[in-house]
């Protein structure tokens, strides 16, 4: 049976004209450079190179056999290397930065498709700059960025919604939802313990200037938990409610460890990005990486409240 190492072996000693030159471009010894092309002359019946003083001469049957060849053997090539390519692309360490609030729903959902990363928690200007200046190779962020230098594509859209604890008796709450009467339904809010991630409180206010028209809400945050996701988790122990990512209350809505309280239609979606440095050897990286937090955003709930 033929062996392919024979032709690359042949191709490489026909481009060079020299067995010592083969034997360097191929990483091999000298002797195997012989033998291979003693095999491939004993299979093909011709006799393929003549020796010269100062390397071999192709015979008119090589010049015959290395036009029948090469073709094939190139694009041959040319699928082993980008099949190469695609394993180094997997295999290699990339970096991704993104929101720690974020990362439990959207970072974690990579760990099965790369074997090597380096994750980093910052919020989305600071990520923006860190990719901007090639020292991230990736980042997740919520905010869209007006540059030539880097590649942002959308992945999703996530929404901040109103969550709280099973031992809560929400009726009162869902009875002014549907009367829209927000003063009651702030009212209520306000007598209720509030857990939040941030001291400043800025999902509570973003929430607070789109549903009640309001710059700044009037309660004080009980309990300051800086990782939305742990905050859940607390909260979800505990009686109280939050502000949170819908994405983050998925699971906790599904395993019933916590309740949906509101999803208000005045509380606009937010979009979320994947942003790259212009580098063609991440090409293939940064689609893998859209198509799976495509698919994580695209399988989230949605909610109603």
């Amino acid at each position: 049976m033929v062996n392919l190492e024979w032709y690359r072996t042949f191709k490489s000693v026909y481009k060079n004209g020299n067995f010592s030159l083969a034997a360097k471009e191929l990483f091999i010894s000298q002797p195997a450079v012989s033998q291979q092309i003693s095999m491939l002359e004993a299979h093909v019946g011709y006799k393929l190179f003549n020796r010269k003083s100062k390397g071999v001469e192709p015979t008119e049957y090589a010049k015959l056999l290395n036009n029948l060849i090469i073709e094939a053997l190139d694009r041959l090539e040319n699928v082993e290397n980008g099949f190469r390519a695609k394993a180094f692309d997997a295999n290699r360490l990339i970096s991704i930065g993104i929101s720690k609030h974020l990362m439990r729903c959207l970072g974690s959902c990579l760990i099965s498709k790369f074997d090597f990363i380096d994750f980093s928690f910052h919020e989305n200007d600071t990520l923006f700059e860190l990719v901007d200046s090639k020292k991230l190779d990736f980042a997740v962020v919520t905010k869209k960025y007006d540059t030539f230098d880097t590649i942002q594509k959308k992945v999703g859209e996530i929404k901040q919604v109103i969550i709280g604890s099973n031992t809560i008796d929400a009726s009162e709450l869902k009875s002014n939802i549907k009367i829209k009467d927000f003063t009651a339904i702030e009212h209520w809010l306000n007598d209720q313990k509030w857990f939040s991630h941030n001291a400043q409180i800025p999902h509570i206010k973003l929430f607070w200037l789109y549903v009640f028209n309001k710059k700044r809400p009037s309660m004080v945050p009980n309990y300051i938990i800086p990782s939305e996701y742990e905050m859940l988790e607390i909260l979800s122990r505990n009686t109280g409610i939050g502000i949170v990512w819908d994405i983050n209350a998925k699971d906790f809505i599904a395993e019933n460890r916590a309740q949906l309280l509101w999803n208000s239609k005045q509380m606009p979606s937010t979009e979320v990005f994947l942003l790259s440095g212009k580098n063609d050897n991440l090409n293939t990286i940064f689609d893998n990486i859209q198509m799976e937090l495509k698919s994580v955003l695209g399988n989230s709930s949605s909610y109603k409240g």
